[in-house]
């Protein structure tokens, strides 16, 4: 697994270098994943709006792996502790618009979101016994709905 984290790396630092931005890119291995931080000057663009291209380049670098390595892996990328504020995010705003829906007694519809948001949105308001949330529409990025759970004696 070692030799996965260092290919892993150097893969990720030859496809940024290739496309112009200079960065460090360290790796370790955690649950069974490798994880690959990246630390540059220009952050921001490699984010992306909502952490689109991070998704992007961490699709590629883990088909790029998983061609080069015997063992299947998956790479976890991460810029700047980009995913743990993002999590704190939608978590906070997930929040929100549960006590808003509940408040309200009318459904809120979000989105779209990547696979990875939605299931930070689904998870964090699944412990709340008066909502409940739905996936909504096709595709990669789907919408999520917040729905306020009708109380005893009321339809």
């Amino acid at each position: 697994m070692e030799e996965g984290v260092e290919v892993a790396r150097e893969l990720m630092m030859g496809l940024l270098g290739r496309i112009g931005v200079k960065v460090e890119v360290s790796g370790f291995l955690g649950e069974g994943d490798i994880h690959l931080e990246i630390r540059g000057d220009r952050e921001g663009i490699l984010i992306g709006m909502h952490g689109r291209t991070l998704e992007s380049l961490q699709f590629l670098v883990n088909r790029m792996a998983n061609k080069r390595l015997k063992e299947p892996v998956r790479v976890i990328l991460d810029i700047d502790d980009y995913r743990k504020r993002r999590a704190e995010t939608l978590k906070k705003m997930a929040l929100q618009l549960g006590e808003k829906a509940k408040r309200t007694g009318h459904a809120m519809t979000i989105g779209p979101f990547s696979a990875h948001d939605r299931r930070i949105i689904h998870i964090t308001l699944k412990e709340d016994p008066s909502l409940r949330t739905e996936g909504l529409g096709e595709g990669s990025l789907k919408k999520i709905s917040i729905i306020p759970k009708a109380k005893e004696g009321e339809e």
